[in-house]
């Protein structure tokens, strides 16, 4: 069940780039028909599928500040709220690759504010060229690691609870993923085994 296409998201997420408030989120999955309330918004947030908010202060005296989320919560709301739809749990949801996207997303932007300062110290520097060429390869290679563990990570990590518990499963609900994951049960946690 999809309550935002692929071109409405991406149309959201041109208009609100700056961020977007988690009130603003729960109105637009709820004038679509979604169950979503504030509460739920906050257990999400809590439980690690979705990114915290920053603060930001609000114009005028005396009037406090915002709590605003990247506009990227919209699009992993609906992810999460598709994948429920397919059978999985919160917690399948959780142990998902969501996580590992939110996960990879913050490794993504500390590189960006890395590299950003390395470049400002790069220009002062009397071997500047050397560096600046340096730093494309290393940002590059760095991008190409997180793309890679973005793939392995979600291919590992989609796997529902029950099917877990069983010895071993693929990540998608049908079965049909070019994955299969195995594992065992020892004691009260899982034991990856291999990923083929």
């Amino acid at each position: 069940m999809d309550f935002l296409d692929a071109v409405e998201i991406e149309r959201i997420e041109r208009e609100r780039a700056g961020g977007i408030t988690s009130h603003e989120v729960v109105r637009l999955f709820e004038a679509r028909g979604a169950r979503l309330s504030a509460a739920t918004f906050r257990k999400y947030v809590q439980m690690g599928l979705l990114p915290r908010s920053r603060r930001v202060g609000r114009k005028g005296k005396h009037t406090g500040s915002t709590g605003l989320y990247p506009v990227s919560v919209v699009r992993r709301i609906a992810l999460i709220k598709r994948m429920m739809a397919e059978g999985y749990t919160v917690e399948d949801i959780r142990g998902s690759f969501v996580t590992v996207r939110n996960r990879l997303e913050d490794v993504e932007q500390g590189l960006s504010a890395l590299v950003s300062e390395l470049q400002r110290k790069a220009q002062a520097h009397p071997r500047r060229r050397q560096f600046e060429e340096e730093l494309v390869r290393a940002e590059r290679a760095a991008r190409a690691a997180l793309r890679r563990l973005e793939r392995v990570g979600g291919a590992v990590a989609t796997v529902r609870a029950a099917e877990a518990a069983a010895g071993a499963c693929s990540p998608d609900p049908g079965g049909r993923g070019p994955w299969t994951v195995t594992g065992r049960l020892a004691g009260r946690r899982w034991v990856w085994e291999g990923v083929g």
